[in-house]
């Protein structure tokens, strides 16, 4: 283990929350001191395996590895590769933003950043881990701070959003479970290698394969979530403070369709290509059907959370399509909608922090009342519906390009989500912002300083990659090659 870079990025905020907990819980400056510095220099390294990664450099970069339960084969491994390091990055982004946005949390801080930098842990686990066992250990941990998160500091109907959200994953993690034993005792040696599983394959009867690739399916399918799936996703949204919904749809919902990329379609596939309809099926219902629903929400928090089920679908649809330009768009979606979701739900906590109410029809003409924070409402905005300039649009066209050559009626049908998606967010912005002032909020504050420092990092990312999004597709186009040969589809543009 020559670079233990993954190691420190991964266990930093271990060490930093079981460091707040020696803190004596009076102390909340030097509570917020340590969970921030600790954030922060997760995304400094970060930030430097972004820059210093060579993507001409075949297989994974800075990797760990070493034996960890030998009578059983279990190896401590980590390594990122194209496929990974964009969500590292992601994780690491929005760990930090959402530390700054947890400052207004005033209650039991102490037992908070020990349960959020244990969270930021386990999502950075899972995307570097290259042992199913490891990758499994990180999965699970994701769900108890979680569970805590929501339950002790969410709205009021938050003891039943956070057990519907533990049971629905712990069920699915069941599931996985299944076929990661099933794939470690059809290897010879038996192994939990995900590179040498995948290198080997899994020497399986076709209709096990398919029962494998199915406990995979359940397991990522409501981590993303996919129709019919989805429905603890609102419920947690909604219910959870501000800084986890963040994380929630700007992290969590990316390890589903991680592991679809890392695991299911590598390990098994032909059983992903015999699966792709199906997908593509999917993604079409989240699309549209997630469109329709946030449509008709009156709820600020619970539109937001049903765009995320329709903008999920479109990276379900670029991974249906097994194609270059459909895995392209697919990965840079998921990084997109992390960073433009991530600003929505932030926004939506700045305006309930002064309202106290997410209720559509309460607002109106706050434009001419906040027009800073109106011009970065309708920023993000603008992002979520794609408009061409911003990385919403690229990540989106991407996907509907690459799906379109595998199944072009499926994508015809799914070009109705952009149409339901603008009208949703411009009858939000028209709802909030314009027409006359509604005189309760005649005395509303302007956006903050740090509300705003929150926002920053998030609006240059979502124009970078929507002028310029040669350079993050450079780096996570070898990966995805290597997985297309894999499956062997065309691997091309």
């Amino acid at each position: 283990m020559n670079h233990p870079i993954l190691s420190w990025i991964v266990f930093l905020p271990l060490a930093a929350g079981l460091l707040c907990l020696a803190v004596p819980k009076r102390q909340e400056s030097l509570l917020k001191a340590i969970a921030t510095g600790a954030t922060l220099l997760v995304l400094v390294l970060s930030a430097w395996l972004f820059f210093r990664f060579d993507p001409g450099l075949a297989g994974f970069q800075w990797e760990e590895k070493v034996s960890w339960i030998a009578p059983i084969n279990v190896w401590y491994h980590l390594g990122v590769d194209g496929l990974s390091l964009p969500l590292v990055f992601l994780t690491a982004l929005l760990s930090f933003v959402a530390v700054i946005a947890s400052f207004r949390i005033k209650e039991r801080l102490k037992e908070y950043f020990f349960l959020y930098l244990l969270l930021a842990t386990g999502m950075l686990g899972t995307f570097v881990a290259l042992d199913l066992f490891l990758f499994y250990i990180f999965w699970e941990l994701v769900l108890v701070p979680m569970y805590f998160l929501i339950g002790i500091w969410g709205g009021p109907r938050r003891e039943y959003a956070a057990i519907k959200f533990f049971l629905y994953t712990l069920a699915g993690s069941v599931f996985m479970l299944l076929s990661i034993l099933t794939c470690y005792f059809a290897s010879a040696p038996h192994s939990f290698s995900i590179p040498l599983l995948i290198e080997q394959g899994v020497a399986l009867a076709p209709n096990v394969k398919t029962w494998v690739f199915l406990g995979f399916f359940l397991a990522f399918a409501i981590k993303v979530p996919i129709f019919p799936f989805h429905t603890w996703l609102p419920d947690a949204h909604v219910e959870a403070p501000t800084p986890i919904s963040v994380l929630l749809a700007g992290v969590l919902l990316k390890m589903g369709s991680y592991g679809f990329f890392r695991i299911s379609f590598p390990l098994l596939p032909q059983e992903a290509v015999n699966f792709s309809l199906a997908l593509g099926v999917l993604g079409f219902i989240n699309v549209v059907y997630g469109a329709l629903v946030a449509m008709a929400q009156t709820d600020f928090k619970k539109l937001v959370a049903y765009s995320s089920v329709s903008h999920m679908g479109f990276v379900l649809l670029g991974m249906s399509g097994l194609t270059a330009a459909g895995f392209n768009g697919a990965l840079l979606e998921m990084f997109n909608h992390g960073i433009i979701t991530g600003g929505m739900f932030l926004l939506v906590g700045v305006l309930y922090d002064r309202t106290h109410t997410r209720d559509l029809s309460a607002f109106g003409g706050l434009g001419s009342r906040v027009p800073v924070y109106a011009g970065l409402l309708s920023f993000f905005a603008l992002a979520s519906l794609g408009l061409p300039g911003l990385s919403g649009f690229v990540g989106e066209f991407l996907a509907l390009l690459g799906c379109y050559p595998t199944h072009p009626v499926i994508t015809m049908l799914s070009v109705l989500g952009l149409v339901l998606g603008a009208a949703y967010f411009l009858l939000t912005l028209q709802k909030i912002l314009l027409g006359p002032l509604n005189s309760k909020w005649a005395g509303l504050a302007e956006i903050s300083r740090r509300e705003i420092f929150t926002l920053a990092p998030l609006m240059l990312f979502v124009l970078w990659f929507g002028l310029w999004p040669k350079w993050i597709l450079d780096l996570q186009g070898p990966a995805l090659s290597a997985l297309l040969v894999k499956l062997a589809v065309p691997h091309s543009w």
